[in-house]
């Protein structure tokens, strides 16, 4: 795998084998430190009743998960970043299925906009995206003990918006979102580095690409 100036997004619901499929391009197990980890919960996440502090939280959160990717980048020109840093289809993924309020993912669309105008947020170059079936997720889920995932029949439900949004961002972009865990990504043949990954014209296009939410 080369070295590129590049940063990638490594998506799919909980137990599709994204962790999994970091380590194997980067080395195996020895490669933890190579990539940008999936956020882990502390138990003191905002609870939504003020949807402000919460947008703020999560806000915060994925601005660190995207400066520690530009800094692998500049260190050593390839970040893989075990999910999207900018993370925002995931309340936009829990108001589709009714799970929370559409209110949450307006709050952190207001929020992550002025992430955008401070370039403290953005969208990675490729997004490499597996939607494996239920059973194959259960499967996958059974065969990883090492880890706990609480919330996975939620995840497992946030399949189908998870795809819509990807394909938003392939409609308004076409060429960034790959639909399957390649054996080895070619970076050659990646997309170029994106010229303005803060583009806010291109977060609002995405948006406007997306199914409306259910009121």
């Amino acid at each position: 795998m080369e070295n590129e100036l590049v940063i990638i997004a490594v998506e799919g619901p909980s137990a599709a084998g994204k962790t999994t499929w970091c380590r194997t391009q980067l080395g195996g197990e020895s490669a933890a430190e190579e990539f940008v980890a999936e956020y882990q919960p502390t138990g003191f996440e905002p609870n939504g009743t003020d949807l402000d502090v919460q947008a703020s939280y999560w806000t915060t959160v994925n601005s660190k998960r995207w400066s520690q990717a530009e800094d692998l980048e500049s260190r050593t020109g390839l970040a893989l970043c075990d999910s999207d840093p900018l993370k925002l289809h995931y309340s936009w993924c829990l108001a589709a299925v009714g799970a929370a309020p559409r209110e949450r993912f307006e709050h952190e669309l207001l929020a992550v906009e002025s992430a955008f105008a401070q370039l403290k947020l953005g969208f990675v170059d490729l997004t490499v995206i597996s939607i494996p079936s239920p059973g194959q997720l259960l499967l996958q889920r059974e065969g990883d003990p090492s880890r706990r995932r609480r919330h996975f029949e939620l995840h497992a439900a946030l399949a189908e918006p998870l795809t819509e949004w990807y394909s938003a961002v392939e409609r308004v972009d076409p060429g960034r979102v790959v639909w399957h865990f390649p054996a080895l990504l070619d970076i050659s043949r990646c997309p170029p580095t994106r010229p303005h990954r803060s583009d806010l014209s291109l977060l609002r296009a995405v948006i406007n690409e997306l199914p409306p939410l259910p009121r």
